[in-house]
């Protein structure tokens, strides 16, 4: 039987920038809850998701980087694509329909 390391396998494109996206919203929506509970305005629970945000981009980005240049990172394949699509319509459905029920909250009588 064939054995196979970690060293051959293949990423696809944008795995790692995802990844770590997903890590530093993870790590520092803490930070945000933290610090709009100590000033007791809870308009700075944002701050930690785009903190994350601000960290894991460019340390997904320099291992997707480092791994492109090892000739680890394919492309996305055809279904791949059309799947990111759907999750991308699919998301900006769901925020459409916050927005619409935000605006009927906020102007009912």
């Amino acid at each position: 039987m064939e054995q196979h390391t970690n060293n051959d396998k293949q990423y696809p494109e944008g795995h790692f920038v995802g990844m770590w996206m997903g890590i530093g919203i993870a790590i520092f929506t803490g930070l945000g809850v933290a610090l709009s509970a100590a000033l007791q305005n809870f308009a700075f629970i944002g701050v930690g998701p785009a903190i994350g945000v601000g960290f894991g981009l460019p340390i997904g980005q320099a291992i997707e980087n480092k791994y492109k240049a090892q000739g680890r990172i394919r492309p996305l394949t055809e279904s791949e694509k059309q799947s990111r699509k759907n999750f991308l319509i699919g998301g900006l459905l769901l925020f459409l329909a916050g927005v619409v029920v935000f605006a009927w909250m906020y102007f009912r009588k």
